[in-house]
């Protein structure tokens, strides 16, 4: 085996530390995610590989946090936001890209009348909070208890372990439900009644909705006089039809896009009905609401990604490859997971065009050390996988070549679970991004 070495990679980290706290500028990216003797540092990627400071080559499968679904610099994507950066990135008045990009979204996405552009997830999510308030005139929110980040802003971060600096009074205002229960979300409305503003989850994380219960959560919320309102930065350009809500045909009051949409560029929308959406705008009696006003909010050049995203994703198939290529992984490694007899140990969850892995040790706990362990033996081997995320670059050698990567890291898996992780783990594990200390 031929064992990546990250000389200079090392030799940033402190570097990092001292002048960016925690060492990055999103939590998933942190040192405290990847194993100490295992941590590259990137400087580029083209389709599905990325190369570190000291140039090692690796296969990756986070794909900037599932923002890149085409494949790093998508040849077409990068020509037509230089294309239009090349024009002027921003202006005092609107650009005619503006309107262009959000008639071809509404195309994409059913009932989608109205369209506001952000940059990331935490504006477009946070913007539907607050139109939500101001729709039904309620200050409570409900958010799946399962799904993992909604937003940076205070209403979603007050409920994790991580509320340092954030209000009580803000922290009592956002409730947590079940997914898959139905009761869970009964329960809030009876316990505060006329009090809640909308009911936020994402269409689906690892466990499918059963018995329509995406469907019946629509209906709660009708009958409560709540919005309803799907995360699909995820599942949006990933699911088949490009939504969650077109697969699973349900509509949201409103609905939230971003990530995949770009490519990896800086993009984000929140979408709905008229109804819902124009009291952001300026045609109403109502209260003014402050929905989205972001300075570089319509970056032209993030736009022309975006529409060129949308005309790869009409031109060719881009959802029913992730979906192929997926299989092909979740396949592959599940042979090799049954043939190492570690079924119960390593475990391989979600939609082939969204996988990702659960590592528990001898004693069928979830592990920290035995994730930090397969992670180290991936990555040394040139595969960078948090998760088992596809793109559309992702070829059948690619995956091949992957699957043999994982047979050798699970025979280490295996060897740890029968003589003790710590024998072959170098260093200490990795953490949870939600902990109240570091």
């Amino acid at each position: 085996m031929n064992v990546l070495k990250f000389d200079k990679s090392d030799a940033l980290r402190n570097r990092f530390h001292a002048i960016i706290p925690g060492g990055c500028h999103t939590y998933a990216k942190g040192d405290d995610q990847f194993p100490v003797t295992c941590s590259p540092y990137l400087v580029r990627g083209a389709g599905c590989r990325v190369w570190d400071v000291d140039d090692n080559e690796f296969i990756e499968y986070g794909m900037g946090l599932r923002s890149v679904t085409l494949g790093h610099a998508c040849e077409r994507v990068v020509e037509a936001a230089s294309r239009q950066m090349k024009l002027g990135a921003n202006f005092t008045r609107p650009a005619a890209i503006e309107l262009e990009c959000a008639e071809e979204l509404r195309r994409f996405i059913p009932k989608a009348e109205m369209v506001k552009f952000g940059k990331n997830g935490s504006d477009a999510v946070s913007a539907a909070v607050r139109l939500a308030r101001a729709y039904t005139g309620r200050d409570l929110v409900a958010i799946c208890a399962e799904h993992p980040f909604f937003s940076a802003d205070d209403w979603f971060i007050g409920t994790t372990p991580m509320n340092s600096g954030i209000p009580r009074a803000i922290r009592e205002m956002t409730l947590q439900f079940h997914y898959n229960d139905l009761a869970s979300i009964q329960a809030l409305f009876e316990a505060h009644p006329d009090s809640i503003a909308c009911v936020l989850m994402e269409p689906e994380k690892g466990e499918e909705p059963r018995d329509q219960f995406l469907h019946r959560v629509k209906e709660l919320c009708q009958q409560n006089g709540a919005l309803f309102i799907l995360d699909e930065m995820i599942t949006g350009f990933r699911w088949p039809l490009a939504a969650g809500q077109a697969y699973y045909k349900v509509t949201p009051d409103l609905s939230i896009f971003g990530k995949a949409m770009g490519n990896g560029f800086s993009i984000s929308a929140l979408v709905g009905p008229r109804e819902v959406m124009r009291l952001g705008g300026l045609d109403h009696e109502w209260e003014r609401v402050f929905l989205l006003s972001l300075t570089h909010g319509a970056e032209s050049h993030s736009l022309a990604a975006a529409l060129e995203v949308m005309r790869i994703y009409q031109e060719e198939p881009v959802t029913e490859t992730l979906w192929q290529q997926g299989c092909r992984l979740q396949n592959g490694i599940n042979r090799a997971i049954a043939a190492h007899g570690i079924e119960k140990y390593f475990l391989v969850v979600g939609k082939p065009c969204c996988l990702v892995y659960s590592t528990l040790d001898a004693n069928l706990s979830q592990s920290q050390d035995f994730r930090t362990l397969f992670l180290q033996e991936t990555i040394r081997r040139g595969v960078l996988a948090p998760s088992f995320i596809v793109s559309y670059a992702h070829s059948d050698a690619d995956i091949d070549h992957t699957l043999d990567v994982l047979d050798e890291a699970l025979t280490v898996y295996s060897q740890a679970l029968e003589n003790g992780v710590h024998k072959y783990l170098v260093g200490r594990p990795v953490k949870p991004v939600w902990r109240r200390y570091n």
